[in-house]
């Protein structure tokens, strides 16, 4: 049996595939299609995250020289976010460059606070490129016509991103001639893979990167498909075994209810869902996925990422689900828990299962071409319904839904992965991959040294690209010190590249004010 798509790395789909009448996991998303916190459209977060948004004219098709045979659609208009100059000390002075994700560029930049507080450190200029096909950047003038079939949405790869991102920093560049500016690529999650990979690709453009929860490892048959889900359970057995156990009997519990007469209707009820519910499948998904986002956002302290949530949010998460106190019954317990992680303000009277507020549908159509992640459940060793991943699954619905067929093996062919220890220890060279391993995608990260060069930062504790986060006062030692090995490891990187072409002086500052990054 094959689950819907909207839950790979961010696919964003329920209605468009068959109704499913058994519970069935979901391919999670980097980020979450039930998700409800926006982005605030304003041109600072701060008086620290001060940028101006700026829109750089771009080449739809950089891999064809197709020139204006597409009239105005040949090019369209990405927006970047680009930092202060007033610190900048050009000509020469590093550029730190954010390699746009799968959605709005200002909710990046506004959890990204590691970059901007690190900046002045080292008189860097901060930059955040937007993604095609996400936020603003719309090819062919508009989302509905960008996202208008398989003939628009063509040019949505990740190739055609690293492009995008490597034009726009030469042209930056030149246009403040600063030619001599090291770059240094920063991201996370999918964003993380595309500074990895474009620090392969464009080696000549940028000096370095680094890749926060970056699992371009999880392709083909590089790691086993079981990976996400177990980690996600581990984390919910972390906490606590009976809550395991519970969430494990649950699936089969609300299938059974939602059979009964009215049962749906009751479901309904108990859930706050705004709409009756069609399906046990949608109820299960939308369940399944705020325990796989949980795996993700498991910090250790209050965050506002994907929603407002306290420290340790699945330990507050199975408190509830272990709460059998006054007669609940197992589906009201398993509502008390995911409401923590919908609802912890309390602001909602209901759900919408059909939200995507940060505009992240485009993953649909990667998840349908190109970035396929196999993930499977298995009954052994998850709490999540088994689920064996099939390619020929995936190639059906992605031809029913947008009639193109999957390249399931592309990734790897156009960016490696396999052996990658051999082949990047010889050809690559100055990137970080950072991973904390209670975040379910460091299963398909790289969790071991390649060479003196090639670094792996790996954090127990660790959550989905907490490194990248805005510092806080509530901060582990562990997560402080994480962040100072990274810095220093870019300060070598920095140094090394001055002494390469001969720089008279140093252009970094040893200053640490005013970096946001504690020093205890």
């Amino acid at each position: 049996m094959s689950p819907p798509l909207h839950l790979l790395p961010l696919l964003l789909l329920l209605s468009s595939f068959p109704v499913l009448t058994t519970p069935s996991p979901t391919y999670p998303k980097f980020l979450g299609r039930f998700s409800h916190r926006k982005p605030t459209q304003t041109n600072s977060n701060s008086n620290f995250y001060s940028y101006e948004t700026r829109y750089y004219t771009q080449q739809l098709d950089h891999f064809s020289f197709i020139g204006d045979t597409l009239g105005g659609d040949s090019y369209f208009q990405q927006r970047y976010l680009l930092g202060s100059t007033d610190k900048w000390a050009r000509p020469g002075a590093p550029i730190f460059f954010y390699c746009g994700n799968e959605g709005d560029i200002v909710w990046f930049a506004e959890n990204t606070g590691f970059v901007w507080e690190i900046a002045p450190r080292f008189n860097a200029l901060v930059v955040f490129a937007e993604h095609r096909y996400y936020g603003e950047s719309m090819p062919y003038g508009s989302k509905e016509a960008a996202y208008s079939g398989a003939k628009s949405l063509a040019y949505l790869t990740s190739a055609q991103a690293l492009a995008d991102y490597a034009t726009l920093i030469v042209d930056l560049k030149r246009n403040m001639s600063s030619e001599d500016s090291p770059v240094v690529l920063f991201g996370g999650s999918y964003a993380g893979m595309l500074a990895a990979w474009m620090r392969l690709k464009y080696p000549h453009i940028a000096i370095g990167a680094l890749a926060s929860s970056a699992p371009i490892l999880q392709f083909d048959d590089i790691v086993s498909a079981d990976t996400f889900y177990d980690i996600v359970s581990n984390d919910f057995k972390r906490e606590s075994e009976s809550c395991f156990n519970s969430v494990k009997k649950s699936w089969d519990v609300l299938e059974a209810e939602g059979n009964d007469q009215n049962g749906l209707a009751k479901l309904t009820k108990t859930f706050r869902i705004c709409h009756t519910l069609n399906n046990t499948g949608d109820l299960i998904n939308w369940i399944d996925s705020a325990y796989s986002y949980l795996g993700m956002v498991d910090y250790p302290y209050p965050s506002n990422f994907l929603m407002p949530l306290p420290a340790n949010p699945i330990k507050e998460v199975c408190r509830h689900i272990d709460d059998n106190s006054d007669g609940k019954t197992l589906a009201e317990r398993i509502y008390a828990g995911v409401n923590v992680y919908y609802n912890y303000t309390g602001n909602y009277t209901c759900f919408d299962l059909d939200d995507d507020p940060h505009g992240m549908n485009g993953w649909q159509w990667q998840a349908c071409t190109e970035m396929i992640m196999p993930l499977a459940s298995n009954p052994e060793t998850s709490m999540f319904p088994p689920y064996d991943f099939s390619f020929a699954d995936r190639d059906y619905e992605c031809r029913m839904t947008y009639n193109v067929s999957i390249r399931p093996h592309w990734i790897t062919t156009e960016f490696g992965g396999h052996n990658i220890s051999t082949v990047l220890e010889k050809f690559g060279s100055n990137i970080i991959f950072s991973n904390g391993l209670l975040d379910p995608w460091s299963g398909g990260g790289v969790l071991k040294n390649i060479s003196d060069s090639i670094i792996a930062l790996v954090a127990p504790l660790g959550a989905h690209h907490i490194d990248l986060r805005p510092s806080t006062d509530e901060d582990p030692d562990w997560l402080v010190n994480f962040r100072e090995a990274e810095i220093n490891i870019i300060k070598g990187w920095l140094s090394d590249y001055y002494h390469a072409i001969g720089a008279s002086r140093s252009v970094l500052s040893d200053r640490s004010e005013h970096t946001g990054v504690s020093s205890r």
